[in-house]
């Protein structure tokens, strides 16, 4: 192994998914590795500590040169979501408006099929709640009243609220969340209901942190706004600990940077944010930055963006450049008021356990999954159910002497007989056709989602490149993308730690909302335009307040923030907003509207079409939105000399028996990091890495171009 250590180590970004956890490295000279590890829900730092070292060994180095090294570290993970899952956050006491007190409990309706497919979400004797987050036991209602329009029609009864926070303390409450009706429109009587519970708490000698939701998310729609506050206090400040855990284990070895963390609307923040639950999820979302970088790099505006780990699939597009945000969006199977990176979801993962119908005896995959247990194939899972890598193992897939670079060894006899008990002869096939049909669904499964997914935009493949990418991508690249007609497949040599490179490459950035409502005809006069202007321009002043306080409290002078306002405007009577990035950096004057109004228009015809557009009814601004960014490293793309077709003599590993197609072939293999930029390879082949495996079989072949990006193409 070549000893590199001429170059300054800059930027680090981190994956903890429920399988593995992904570590990416950065040199100041722009070259990167990726690190892997079995995840660790025990101890996240320790999983992380593992695949650091896995990575850095790559370059003859360990944590304890390369952390104090580091200018930036961003970490994204699903430890959070998962507490949410599994309902083992903090005890949380709720103070709400009196007759109310059911309002969490019940939710939106859409709450009782989220997640559904269609035949359960069409029969309400399938609907279902999940256990609310927060009991009736502990909430309280205390008597106030604000109108719509922002009227306090009646007072807070400052009693009741002493009381109530009282009670919800000998409830054992661990933290207070207070969510009064209509608070986004006036957050007097909220935030005076927040000083009042803190001397209580104060004078009871309580240390609890309370949660009120006007500091946290102003905007409408009470069931977001009250879940998303509870989510602040129920599963954030649990998951701060685990952050801090992570971060103490940094400055162990030495780290002198700030830890961060990837939020759901793209940017990243420091895990001392006051926001923390907008990094509810932030895997996914790293590989949709990295595909928007490497879009970038490559003049591709159209990118579907696939990401394959061992519990889902994820699909985003990327079109003409940007990513949608949903400003409403679910997770969890709650209704939530947070910017969310616009994805799709199914959950059918490489980890993901496959079962025969007991009654049509069909094939069966997920939605569970063995998560870092990998499948029946390694003997100390304890698992003894098949899996979907069972059968990349038994097919020739997956090398079972090189998982994890040989840190796990695979049984495939182990495998064959679980497969061979459980769905071979149940169905009365062989066990490699069994094995083979189980990869046949999953890929046909995977690229119907993904086709769908795009032309229910109404787009057509054809005007897309599809990144693939995740642990699990380049195993399944060509069959779910076979037939689809994409303009290009593309995966990256990085692919298992590609959401960590996106962590790597998002800005640091905060993001603050506010609910506002401001209707301007089509054909309003001046004056009119500009009192509009004025009250965005008043909303975006009181955010940046709030983005430059989060600097603030991470070492910056508010001079080294760049402020980036945005707003969500509709036209007047639909139910749907668009998020558009401002084209006027303050907005006072008719002639600041007018490009408000173009900038939304715009983006309105390319969402939908430019016929859809109907100013005629007026235009509706519904938030105000501020984004705060600094300066930080971010990797540089390789670009290597081509080095011609025929890959070098060191690539080459041997052959491997592979089954496909009812019949076994010997496809080629090679090591993945020896090739070069210009290599090109027909299948059948397996280009083997200690992070992931990718297989081309017969009809298919790849080039590796200067990037180390391997462009994979079907053979007529």
């Amino acid at each position: 192994m070549q000893v590199q250590t001429a170059a300054r180590v800059q930027v680090m970004g981190i994956d903890a998914g429920g399988t593995m956890t992904d570590t990416f490295f950065v040199r100041d000279d722009g070259r990167f590795v990726v690190g892997k590890a079995q995840s660790n829900p025990a101890d996240e730092s320790l999983a992380i500590f593992n695949s650091s070292q896995d990575a850095l060994a790559h370059w003859g180095r360990d944590v304890d040169e390369v952390y104090p090294e580091l200018a930036t570290c961003v970490y994204s993970g699903t430890a959070m979501l998962n507490r949410i899952l599994s309902r083992k956050g903090l005890d949380v006491g709720l103070i709400c408006n009196r007759g109310f007190e059911q309002i969490h409990s019940m939710g939106r309706a859409l709450q009782s099929y989220l997640g559904y497919a269609l035949e359960d979400r069409i029969h309400l004797n399938t609907h279902r709640y999940d256990e609310p987050l927060v009991p009736v036991s502990r909430t309280r209602g205390v008597t106030e009243r604000t109108d719509v329009q922002g009227k306090v029609v009646i007072p807070l009864r400052e009693h009741e609220v002493r009381q109530a926070a009282r009670e919800l303390v000998e409830a054992g409450s661990q933290a207070i969340v207070i969510c009064l009706l209509q608070s986004h429109k006036n957050e007097t009587s909220e935030q005076r209901a927040r000083d009042l519970v803190k001397d209580e708490l104060q004078r009871l000698g309580a240390d609890i942190p309370v949660f009120a939701s006007v500091d946290y998310y102003p905007s409408r729609k009470e069931s977001h706004r009250m879940n998303t506050t509870i989510l602040e206090a129920y599963g954030a400040e649990p998951s701060r600990q685990t952050l801090k855990k992570v971060s103490d284990r940094f400055k162990k070895h030495g780290a002198k940077f700030d830890l961060r963390v990837m939020a759901t609307h793209g940017g990243t923040i420091s895990w001392k944010a006051k926001e923390l639950a907008r990094t509810i999820v932030s895997g996914p979302i790293g590989g949709v930055i990295g595909s928007k970088l490497l879009g970038e790099t490559l003049g591709d505006e159209n990118i579907a963006c696939s990401d394959i780990g061992g519990t889902s699939f994820d699909v985003a597009l990327i079109t003409k450049g940007n990513f949608a945000i949903k400003s409403d969006p679910d997770m969890a199977r709650l209704v939530l008021s947070l910017p969310l990176v616009a994805m799709d979801s199914v959950g059918a993962g490489a980890g993901s356990f496959v079962r025969l119908d007991p009654y049509s005896k069909s094939i069966k995959l997920g939605p569970d999954s063995a998560g870092y247990r990998v499948g029946t194939c390694w003997p100390e899972s304890g698992l003894d159910t098949v899996t979907v890598s069972d059968c990349h193992v038994v097919l020739g897939y997956l090398n079972p002497e090189n998982f994890l670079g040989g840190a796990i060894k695979l049984d495939v006899q182990r495998a064959r007989d679980h497969i061979k008990a459980q769905i071979a002869d149940p169905l009365g096939l062989s066990v490699e056709d069994a094995a083979a049909g189980v990869i046949e669904l999953l890929d046909l499964t995977l690229s119907e989602y993904l086709r769908a997914n795009i032309s229910a935009k109404g787009y057509n493949p054809a005007e897309f490149t599809c990144f693939s990418y995740g642990g699990a991508g380049p195993v399944h690249t060509y069959g779910y993308t076979e037939g689809v007609g994409f303009k290009d497949v593309v995966v990256p040599a990085w692919a298992a730690g590609f959401s960590a490179f996106g962590c790597a490459c998002a800005d640091f950035e905060y993001r603050y909302d506010k609910s506002v409502d401001l209707g301007v005809a089509q054909f309003a006069s001046d004056a009119e335009k500009a009192a509009a202007c004025a009250s965005l321009q008043d909303a975006w002043e009181e955010l940046a307040v709030k983005v430059i306080d989060e600097f603030v409290i991470n070492g910056y002078k508010p001079e080294d923030v760049l402020l980036m306002p945005g707003y969500k405007m509709q036209y007047m009577g639909q139910l749907n907003d668009l998020e558009i990035v401002s084209p006027v950096s303050t907005a006072a004057t008719a002639a600041d509207w007018n490009q408000i109004i173009e900038a939304f228009e715009n983006t309105y015809g390319r969402v939908y079409a430019n016929s859809a557009r109907s100013p005629e009814l007026g235009f509706s601004i519904t938030g105000a939105i501020l984004r705060g960014m600094v300066v930080t490293q971010k990797p540089v793309l390789p670009e290597d000399a081509d080095c011609g077709p025929t890959p070098p003599k060191e690539a080459w590993l041997g052959t491997r028996p592979f089954y496909r197609h009812k019949k076994w072939v010997d496809a080629r293999l090679f090591k993945m990091e020896a090739l070069k930029a210009g290599n090109h390879i027909v299948g059948p082949a397996i280009i083997e890495s200690d992070a992931t495996t990718f297989v081309v079989p017969d009809g298919f072949e790849t080039r590796v171009d200067k990037h180390r990006l391997f462009h994979l193409k079907e053979v007529n």
